[in-house]
């Protein structure tokens, strides 16, 4: 498991890619790109709602950790995780794989959903989607974050420095 150092936080809230504050500006972006995966209920909801479906998406049945009633099932395929707040568990990393080998082999759309906090899922998510993928995710009270996962792997590599990883 890979623990988040607290000291090493602030690092986690600028946005790896760029961040749109209207919706709206970013969705030929969005409908354009070729594997899209999303990470978080609001993200995933509003893409959902532009009738665009991500090959993966991420939720954890919070938005800014508070619940919300939103259904945002939109795949029979449906995997879970387990990830405690500021960390990335083993068993997160490999449903992320999994969902992305299952897409690949299958084209068949996947949902994972998180028992606990899914916010640093952006980071396997970059490491192991193909180098054509986008992801999105919410920057808080700022936006949508739009990054290609080629601009972005050598800075995610960096990042994970930043953790403790605990056996």
């Amino acid at each position: 498991m890979l623990i988040l150092d607290e000291n090493s936080r602030d690092e986690f809230k600028k946005p790896l890619g760029e961040v749109y504050s209207d919706f709206k500006d970013v969705l030929p972006k969005i409908r354009s790109a070729k594997f899209l995966i999303t990470v978080g209920d609001a993200t995933t909801n509003n893409v959902l709602q532009n009738e665009i479906h991500p090959n993966i998406s991420i939720i954890d049945n919070l938005i800014q950790r508070k619940d919300h009633n939103h259904n945002i099932t939109h795949t029979e395929n449906i995997l879970n995780a387990k990830n405690p707040s500021g960390t990335i568990t083993e068993n997160l990393w490999e449903t992320i794989e999994l969902a992305i080998k299952k897409v690949m082999k299958s084209n068949e759309k996947q949902l994972i959903v998180v028992e606990g906090e899914e916010d640093l899922a952006v980071l396997p998510c970059i490491l192991l989607a193909p180098e054509n993928a986008v992801v999105l995710y919410g920057q808080p009270n700022e936006g949508l974050v739009f990054l290609n996962v080629f601009d972005v792997k050598n800075k995610v590599n960096e990042l994970l420095y930043l953790f403790k990883k605990i056996s």
